[in-house]
């Protein structure tokens, strides 16, 4: 590692280690944080991947390959010889599934959020831009650039997705290495699929997509189930990429319902051992 990642940790009971996706940072996910607070249940290890947030870019060629290597090297660091979960968005969710084959009968749960499945855009199903409701006074009220970040990404562009779009996305975007992301896009692949590299998973799994997607879109997202039987799939309308920003509510439930589909697979206890290990 080129150093040590930023790291902040809310809770405590069992790791669940966040990893968002490019060009943000933890912030992204910090909008889940409420939805597992439940005391004793999770201790939350939010992370900033090299170049964004607080972290500090890979010295070297800095790509998806060495990114992917220096998130098994801090996930070790972190959870130490503790079985833990996964809370990934966007290329986070590429890199959880990594994480998630390189520590077998370690990982107790899988939670995607808009995960990217084919690190290559031109090989993904994706809709087009699609806005669903449209705020005209909110947009006119912005920045320019403000608007512009916001609108390149949002399906529902109106005031409550633009607070949360403003706190929670918005600082990542700004603090992003424009150097580290522009050696990201010259090595943006993993070399190997994680699961033509590992058995598949049975653990509790919990895969979001927003049907307005653009990016990553939400068909690929069920190439997964073959391999994750335990999963719940689900296709949110009314939502783009960011979908917990903009179904804050159905996403929060989603997520308490795969928090105790983890907790009865370990059977509720925070220092448990899986019994399907």
């Amino acid at each position: 590692m080129s150093g040590p990642p930023n790291v902040v940790r809310k809770g405590d009971g069992l790791p669940l280690v966040a990893i968002h996706g490019n060009g943000v940072d933890h912030r992204l996910l910090l909008a889940l944080d409420d939805c597992l607070a439940e005391p004793g249940c999770w201790e939350r290890i939010y992370l900033d991947l090299p170049g964004f947030g607080g972290t500090l870019p890979l010295d070297g060629t800095g790509g998806l390959p060495e990114i992917a290597e220096w998130l098994v090297d801090a996930v070790t660091d972190l959870v130490g010889e503790r079985d833990f979960a996964l809370l990934a968005n966007s290329l986070g969710g590429l890199l959880a599934r990594h994480v998630r084959a390189r520590f077998p009968g370690r990982v107790l749960g899988v939670a995607l959020i808009a995960p990217v499945v084919d690190a290559d855009p031109a090989r993904r199903t994706r809709p087009a831009l699609a806005v669903v409701e449209r705020d005209d006074d909110l947009l006119a009220s912005l920045s320019v650039d403000d608007r512009d970040e916001f609108a390149s990404i949002a399906a529902r562009q109106v005031p409550a997705s633009w607070v949360a779009f403003r706190d929670f996305a918005l600082p990542g975007i700004r603090a992003a290495d424009p150097g580290a992301m522009e050696r990201l896009s010259r090595r943006y692949f993993l070399p190997e699929v994680p699961e033509e590299t590992s058995p598949g998973y049975d653990g509790p799994t919990l895969i979001v997509t927003g049907r307005q997607d653009h990016v990553v879109g939400y068909q690929d997202q069920m190439r997964l189930l073959a391999h994750y039987p335990r999963a719940t799939f689900v296709a949110l309308d009314g939502a783009g990429h960011n979908v917990h920003l903009e179904q804050p509510d159905i996403v929060h439930a989603l997520l308490r319902e795969w928090s105790g589909r983890v907790r009865s697979t370990i059977g509720g206890d925070p220092g448990g051992v899986r019994s399907d290990v």
